[in-house]
């Protein structure tokens, strides 16, 4: 049966998922699909463009499509909506912020960005202003799920002894509050409040983008007003 490009992915998944991103070589992968390794060159030039393909499979093509906000939907919600599917995709797989960190983003991730932006400056964001907030909660939700993932491989879970790490932090005073108060670093509610830290941001960097639009149509107005007397 002739190779193809999508079963070549797909077993890459599955093997990154069993042992990681180190153990996942183009021998190994050549073994588990019956062939000889220069067979996948075929498919891919090199490993990194089979990387950057893994990567475009992940974050793009098995998660639920993001289209433009829908009627009556908030950009906020929205977006705030597209972070939590994108950390939902991320978990399904081992090691995939640290396969995404070293890959290129494909065709389809740089659609889904674009669209982002175009959206964001449609209900009054400058699009440097839209791309920063983008890159912000991209980025937040890349060390997130990194220290998500790192827990997991430790055996750690989401602070499973939280208990024995109050103990730890008892000389730090002011921190063991903070943990006590909000509960682990990597739990729901830690995601969930930086989100919308980065989102509260971004409403007031279109607020104040608003304002500033209106004092210049303010200005023009005054400038078109004829000279007394």
């Amino acid at each position: 049966m002739a190779l193809e490009r999508d079963k070549i992915v797909a077993t890459a998944l599955r093997l990154l998922d069993e042992g990681g991103l180190e153990k996942l070589t183009l021998r190994r992968l050549a073994a588990e699909l019956g062939v000889q390794a220069p067979a996948l060159y075929w498919h891919f030039k090199n490993k990194q463009e089979l990387l950057d393909e893994m990567t475009e499979v992940i974050t793009v093509h098995e998660g639920p499509r993001i289209g433009p906000p829908a009627e009556g939907e908030t950009w906020d919600a929205w977006l705030a909506e597209w972070v939590r599917e994108q950390r939902r995709v991320l978990n399904s797989h081992r090691d995939s912020v640290r396969l995404t960190a070293g890959t290129h983003p494909g065709q389809g991730m740089l659609s889904t960005v674009d669209m982002i932006l175009g959206s964001l400056t449609q209900v009054g964001f400058a699009v440097e202003d839209a791309m920063w907030g983008v890159t912000a909660l991209s980025s937040f939700l890349g060390g997130f799920v990194l220290e998500e993932q790192a827990d997991r491989e430790r055996g750690s879970g989401e602070w499973s002894q939280f208990h024995e790490a109050l103990e730890i932090l008892a000389p730090y005073p002011h921190l063991r509050e903070a943990m006590i108060r909000i509960g682990g670093p990597q739990s729901q509610d830690a995601f969930d409040h930086g989100v919308a830290l980065i989102l509260e941001g971004m409403r007031a960097r279109l607020a104040a983008s608003s304002d500033r639009q209106e004092g210049h149509g303010d200005l023009e107005v005054e400038g078109d007003r004829p000279a007394a007397g």
